[in-house]
C-alpha cells in the first residue's frame, strides 16, 4: 500500500467505458456484473469510475460502484475445471488492477485455470487529483504509524475501524462473487468443488471474508490471503478451506497477521502452508524486485498443482 501512494502523484484520469457482456457468452475479456441490479447497500452513490495510470504505466481503479468480474478463459485442450476469483489489492481506495490482478489471471489462464478478476466496490475518493492527493497522503500516514505486532495500538484500532467500514461492501461482493462463479460453474465448464478465491492486502480481508461466509454457497474451496493484515480474532470454522498463505518478513503491514493465521488453521487441523520471504515489504505483486520473492506466483502454482487444480506439466518448474 505504500508504494502505492508514491505511485499516484502522476494521476491520468479517465472514466471508465467498457461494455458488460452476458455470461453465457463467457470468454477472455467478458466483463460480468455479479449483482442482478444495483449492488446492496450502494443504491445511492453517484460516484464515476476512474482509471488512471502510475508512472510506471500500471492500470488502476478508484471509485468503482458497479462489481464485476473479468474473465480469464484458459484453451479447452488445457483446462482442469479449476477457477481462482482475483482481488486486488488498494487499501479500499483504489485497486491495483494490474499488478494484484491481470498479470496474476493471465498466469493462470496459461496454466489452465479459469480467473476471474473482481472489481469490488471502494470507499469513494475526491475526483480532483489535489484533493485525492491529500486524502491518501491522510490515509498512507496511519498506515505507516501501524505495526501488526502491536494490535493493541492507537494506531491498530483506527486501521481496524476504517477497514470495518471503508471494506464491508468489497466483503460482501467476494461472498457474492464465489456465490455466482458457483451458480453458473457447469456453463462454464467449471467444477463447483475446484472454486477458489486469492486477494492481496485488502483483497485478502475481502478473501477471509468469503472463507468466513455464514451462506456455505459464499465460501471457497480454497484460499489464498496474500499479506493481507488482519484484524480481531481469528476463527477457523470446522471445515475450513485449505489455505495458501504468503508475505515478506519486513512487510510491518502483515508479516505477524499471516504468521498468526496460519497458526490459527493448523491448530485447528486445517491445510495451511505459509511462504515467509526475507525481503519484498509491501504491494508487490507481480511487480519484479530482483529479489526471491520475485518467484512466488511458482510457489502458489505448486501449491495447486499438489491438488491437482494446475496442469504439472503446466506448473513452472
Amino acid at each position: 500500500m505504500l508504494r502505492h501512494f508514491l505511485l499516484v502523484v502522476a494521476i491520468c484520469s479517465v472514466v471508465s467505458s467498457r461494455g458488460i457482456v452476458h455470461a453465457d457468452d463467457l470468454t477472455t475479456g467478458s466483463v460480468i456484473p455479479i449483482w442482478p441490479a444495483v449492488a446492496p447497500g450502494s443504491e445511492d452513490w453517484s460516484q464515476k469510475e476512474v482509471e488512471y495510470r502510475t508512472p510506471d504505466k500500471k492500470l488502476m481503479v478508484r471509485n468503482v460502484t458497479r462489481p464485476t468480474l473479468t474473465a480469464y478463459v484458459p484453451d479447452a485442450t488445457t483446462a482442469t475445471g479449476a477457477t481462482v476469483i482475483i482481488c486486488p489489492g488498494g487499501g479500499f481506495r483504489f485497486l491495483s488492477w494490474q499488478s494484484e490482478g491481470t498479470e496474476v489471471a493471465e498466469w493462470l489462464q496459461k496454466r489452465g485455470v479459469t480467473a476471474f478478476v473482481l472489481k469490488y466496490r471502494l470507499k469513494e475518493t475526491p475526483a480532483a487529483d489535489d484533493q485525492l492527493g491529500k486524502e491518501l497522503a491522510t490515509f498512507f500516514g496511519s498506515v505507516s504509524s501501524f505495526k501488526d505486532r502491536d494490535m493493541s495500538s492507537d494506531a491498530a484500532k483506527v486501521l481496524a475501524e476504517d477497514v470495518r467500514t471503508a471494506g464491508a461492501a468489497g466483503v460482501a461482493d467476494g461472498q457474492q462473487a464465489v456465490r455466482y462463479v458457483r451458480q453458473h460453474a457447469k456453463e462454464w465448464n467449471i467444477k463447483p468443488d475446484r472454486i477458489g478465491i486469492m486477494g492481496f492486502s485488502a483483497g485478502a480481508i475481502v478473501t477471509m471474508g468469503a472463507l468466513n461466509a455464514d451462506d456455505g454457497a459464499c465460501r471457497p474451496d480454497f484460499a489464498a490471503p496474500i499479506y493481507g493484515p488482519i484484524f480481531g480474532e481469528i476463527k477457523v470454522r470446522r471445515d475450513a478451506s485449505p489455505l495458501f498463505i504468503l508475505c515478506a518478513a519486513d512487510d510491518q503491514l502483515a508479516e505477524a497477521s499471516c504468521a498468526r493465521l496460519y497458526s490459527a488453521w493448523r491448530d485447528a487441523g486445517r491445510p495451511a502452508e505459509l511462504h515467509l520471504f526475507e525481503k519484498g515489504g509491501h504491494g508487490f505483486g507481480m511487480t519484479k524486485r530482483n529479489l526471491p520473492i520475485d518467484g512466488w506466483i511458482d510457489r502458489f502454482g505448486e501449491w495447486l498443482g499438489q491438488r491437482g487444480l494446475i496442469r504439472p506439466m503446466l506448473t513452472p518448474k
